[in-house]
């Protein structure tokens, strides 16, 4: 009989580190322009203002893969959108409610269904390269609780800008109305991880063995 050898692998192609993080930061300054709102903008985008630098900082002693760079730059121009428009007037969302018939611009929702895909790649990820995780059965389930802790770390720092900032808070709660929001905001982040936990679970892992190669 004829021995099947099993396909060589491939390196996913990599794109430049620097054309993501010059992505994020045009999409930032286009998105602080014209901002209907200075204070929710920056709330809403806190977490690229403060992801970009630490990125580039560490990128020598941690780089991150190319699909974790590909992803970490989507989210940061869905927070940049929102941060323009604040999430319940954006006018896609706004499009999409009148289209299909909904009661509310469901940007919120997508960006909290986000909130939970992206991240779960991201502790993929650290624990994948610090830890004995990877390979093992419970990479995933920690991976999903990690990201629903973070959704309800998210949904606290909420309820604190409520009760600091009053009727000024409102357009970052971007609650529009529906007394279960903060419910349906970590039930839409827990959606996200668990896709993107099997979605994404084999391209995630060439990725990690190509930048093992890469640096070693």
């Amino acid at each position: 009989m004829t021995a099947v050898h099993p396909a060589p692998f491939r390196a996913p192609r990599r794109v430049p580190p620097a054309l993501y993080a010059g992505v994020v930061a045009v999409g930032l300054a286009v998105s602080v322009c014209g901002a209907r709102d200075r204070t929710t903008w920056f709330l809403e985008t806190v977490w690229a203002l403060a992801g970009l630098p630490l990125v580039v900082l560490l990128w020598r002693r941690f780089p991150l893969t190319g699909l974790l760079c590909a992803l970490l730059t989507a989210h940061a121009l869905v927070l940049a959108v929102g941060g323009h428009y604040t999430y319940a007037q954006v006018p896609v969302g706004d499009w999409v409610r009148d289209t299909f018939g909904l009661e509310r611009n469901p940007y919120d929702r997508f960006g909290h269904l986000v909130q939970g895909f992206v991240p779960a790649v991201l502790v993929r990820e650290l624990l994948s390269r610090t830890s004995p995780l990877r390979g093992s059965r419970w990479l995933a389930p920690l991976t999903v609780c990690a990201c629903l802790a973070f959704s309800a770390c998210f949904e606290l720092l909420e309820w604190l800008a409520a009760e600091t900032g009053g009727h000024g808070a409102d357009a970052f709660l971007a609650t529009q109305g529906d007394v279960w929001d903060t419910q349906w905001d970590m039930f839409c982040a827990l959606i996200g991880a668990v896709l993107s936990v099997l979605l994404l679970g084999r391209t995630h892992d060439r990725h990690l063995t190509a930048l093992a190669a890469r640096r070693s």
